[in-house]
């Protein structure tokens, strides 16, 4: 089966997209003819769900006609896909919501809206305390636990004081690979998803919008990302306590629910890149 050359443009704009992640994946081992069988399933997963006709049932041949897999594999790899789902470490769901909480309820916040330093125990610093906290999202958990893994992530801190400090302004695990890469998958799937609405036109559009430079200097750069980490702070914020109280308010309704997710991100790396080292005498040149 032949393949229609796509437009040079959207070539282009997915070999830059696919850059990053073939380095992250060849930089844990992650080969070719693995990330190749993955992908055809993924081919066979998007064809099932998003491409039917009037509602009707796919059949192994149309996946194949639209998607380039032979039927073969199709008829394989449709069992598997079907059960395949995103899969949320249970310290991410948890974590995401005492965060919330942490950074929503008056009574965890200051009069700025920023979270306040908690003691562990509500016996020993009384209220509010890190205790409390996980007790006002979930009474079958004990604090400890959730303390003792938060450290591990690198999410809170103890003060000199023996408090509990908030590290990050959303819950974005530091260590924990596991839980590092659900948001891997989680944001960049969203923030591609959003794009490609949009450039396929579908209504309304999503917010995907984004500020570039490329003439400045590395004194330059860290004073925006500065700016960039403030600001988008504030706007993560905001966004988290209006989200917080909306959600408390929908509570119960019979429309079905619908997730969101708003990010922000800052990237810097040299306009020109380096050159590849010219290979060494004798030794194989790469062909393409």
């Amino acid at each position: 089966m032949n393949a229609l050359t796509p437009p040079k443009a959207l070539a282009d704009a997915i070999r830059h997209l696919l850059y990053p992640l073939v380095r992250f994946m060849l930089s844990r081992g992650v080969t070719y003819p693995f990330f190749a069988e993955m992908l055809k399933g993924i081919f066979v997963d998007v064809a099932e769900r998003e491409f039917k006709l009037g509602g009707k049932a796919q059949t192994d041949s149309r996946i194949s006609l639209l998607t380039g897999v032979h039927r073969k594999d199709v008829r394989r790899l449709r069992p598997i896909v079907a059960g395949e789902a995103e899969h949320m470490p249970q310290a991410v769901s948890l974590g995401a919501q005492l965060v919330a909480a942490w950074l929503s309820l008056p009574r965890f916040t200051d009069g700025a809206g920023n979270a306040l330093p908690l003691a562990r125990l509500a016996r020993n610093g009384g209220e509010p305390s890190f205790e409390g906290l996980v007790a006002s999202v979930s009474k079958d958990i004990r604090s400890r636990v959730v303390l003792d893994e938060w450290l591990r992530l690198g999410v809170v801190r103890l003060d000199a004081a023996d408090r509990v400090i908030l590290q990050t302004e959303a819950f974005v695990p530091q260590k924990g690979f596991d839980e590092m890469l659900f948001y891997l998958g989680h944001n960049l799937h969203d923030h591609a998803a959003a794009a490609v609405h949009n450039v396929l036109g579908e209504s309304p559009p999503f917010l995907e919008r984004s500020v570039h430079y490329d003439a400045l200097q590395p004194g330059s750069v860290a004073e925006l990302a500065t700016l960039a980490d403030k600001l988008g702070g504030q706007a993560l914020l905001a966004l988290n306590r209006q989200a917080m109280a909306l959600e408390q308010r929908n509570a119960g309704a019979a429309v079905p629910a619908r997730r969101i997710t708003f990010g922000g991100y800052f990237y810097s790396e040299p306009t020109q890149p380096e050159a590849s080292p010219a290979p060494e005498r004798g030794a194989p040149r790469p062909t393409s």
